[in-house]
């Protein structure tokens, strides 16, 4: 069994795999101060509760934006994890993991893991031009050419930041749920704000999704993942569909061929 682990700067997202098949996958806020300890002590207790014990774990599989957690989830998994003396199978998303993916960037080591792990999981399947629409702290575009490249990508603002920002910078707007607006013209505080964000979000998507397809001549499938996803890509024209699972799939993918 390999347990996948993505952690982004406010969640991480792990999941755990029986080859192919995703056994159960959790959500946790993601503490940058975190020491392995603490990390066992969580992952183990969700692991205890959906009855999996931590020592059929075969590897683990980790991507991670906050570096410093990279060498805790090692000795986590070291310590905690492995039932074996000699630790478990650890592999880190870097730039020394096979991937199958050429990277088309001008500074490859720039390239966010995950970023990276989205791209490959995408094209896996779609198996043409493609584009992973990460809807996290910021919003992310990764962008895969039919040839399987890794052509380069899009950071805009995530929605959720926006919207912290714009509370903390105003003295009477309030923050709110990013939930269905009732209309695009807002009768109330509330309503006004949910409509500028959420379809002020969907547009942009929109917008640079049709760019983006401009320049990789015309056809891209565009596939949504990320926490604010559900919220915003029903207002979308360009998204075919939302996987939230995509990062964790990817994860397996890498592993799998790294071994």
């Amino acid at each position: 069994m390999l347990l996948a682990v993505d952690v982004g700067n406010t969640q991480t997202h792990l999941g755990v795999f029986d080859a192919a098949e995703l056994v159960e996958h959790w959500r946790f806020a993601t503490d940058p101060s975190a020491t392995a300890d603490e990390l066992a002590v969580t992952i183990v207790g969700l692991l205890t509760l959906r009855g999996i014990e931590a020592g059929r774990l075969d590897g683990a599989i980790v991507s991670t934006v906050v570096p410093r957690l990279g060498p805790e989830y090692s000795r986590m998994c070291e310590r905690h994890l492995s039932s074996d003396p000699g630790g478990m199978a650890y592999l880190e998303v870097g730039p020394s993991v096979r991937t199958g993916m050429p990277i088309l960037v001008d500074n490859p080591h720039e390239l966010g893991a995950d970023r990276l792990v989205n791209a490959v999981a995408v094209h896996d399947r779609v198996r043409g031009a493609c584009v992973a629409v990460d809807f996290g702290t910021s919003t992310n575009f990764d962008v895969v050419s039919a040839a399987g490249e890794y052509v380069g990508g899009v950071i805009g603002p995530g929605a959720e930041i926006s919207m912290e920002a714009l509370s903390e910078r105003t003295a009477k707007l309030p923050r709110v749920d990013l939930s269905e607006p009732e209309s695009a013209i807002g009768k109330h505080t509330q309503g006004a704000i949910q409509s500028g964000f959420v379809l002020g979000f969907a547009g942009l998507v929109d917008g640079i999704a049709r760019r983006v397809a401009e320049e990789l001549g015309g056809e891209a499938t565009f596939i949504a993942t990320g926490g604010l996803a559900s919220a915003i890509v029903p207002f979308c024209e360009t998204i075919e569909e939302v996987d939230d699972l995509l990062t964790l799939t990817g994860l397996r993918l890498i592993y799998d061929r790294n071994t």
